[in-house]
């Protein structure tokens, strides 16, 4: 199973896949978590891990896998599970695993679209089995829908905070869902009652609501410090619930 983590800059993406990647580790999965946004610094602290090598070294950077795609036609030679990913791109801990597909690491380095080109290749080859479970933390906005990354996600999670930003992003994040035909749900996230119920009668599917996240001292002070969030929350043993069913 592929599961994408979207939604607008700030809303809580990381966080959200941290803990999902957390309980799916709980709960005996075999868990890859890819990091596919070039200015995120922080996700591996929250699952406690080492950053991992970018894996576009593994074409010789950003640049080298476009060369590879021009010479050949494509990518991959063969199609991959978790196991075939080198170990030298990947940091783990028992069952769970994180892969970071590239960061912008100098100024004027160029854009980040050889970063975006290798996630969806990587993600076009990547073939999972009946305990895998891939997450895939995406940039800021929908940019990742132009890149063409989401076609092959199994499902489409949006983190939303109470802000009209995230409410009109919502509609943007539906209508591309549907139009990929992959199921689409939102997790509300920092909100508390009235935020939550003001949130989601101004949404457009209400039933794709599946979970509804208060802001948590425990978790806002473990992001803060750098800290795994080793913390179990109801809420994403709902949003895993929805997904089985």
């Amino acid at each position: 199973m592929k599961i994408i983590i979207c939604g607008k800059g700030g809303c809580g993406k990381s966080t959200t896949a941290a803990l999902l990647a957390k309980a799916y580790q709980r709960e005996g999965r075999n868990v890859l978590v890819v990091d596919s946004d070039e200015s995120n610094y922080g996700l591996y602290r929250q699952l406690g891990l080492d950053l991992p090598e970018d894996f576009t070294h593994y074409f010789g950077g950003k640049k080298g896998a476009y060369r590879v795609f021009d010479d050949k036609g494509y990518v991959f030679d063969e199609k991959w599970n978790i196991s075939d990913i080198p170990r030298e791109f990947l940091t783990g801990d028992g069952n769970l695993h994180l892969m970071a597909i590239g960061k912008i690491a100098e100024a004027e380095e160029g854009c980040a679209c050889g970063m975006g080109f290798t996630a969806k290749m990587l993600l076009d080859n990547l073939e999972t089995g009946e305990n895998d479970v891939v997450i895939v933390d995406t940039e800021a906005g929908v940019e990742h829908f132009g890149r063409g990354l989401d076609r092959f996600a199994d499902v489409i999670l949006m983190v939303i905070d109470p802000s009209y930003e995230s409410i009109r992003l919502s509609e943007k994040v539906y209508d591309m869902a549907q139009a990929l035909d992959k199921p689409v749900y939102f997790i509300l996230n920092k909100a508390d009652a009235e935020q939550a119920e003001i949130t989601k009668a101004a949404l457009r599917d209400k039933e794709a609501v599946v979970a509804v996240v208060p802001a948590d001292q425990q978790i806002m002070m473990a992001g803060l410090r750098g800290e795994a969030l080793d913390i179990e929350i109801p809420a994403i043993n709902a949003v895993m619930d929805r997904i089985k069913k």
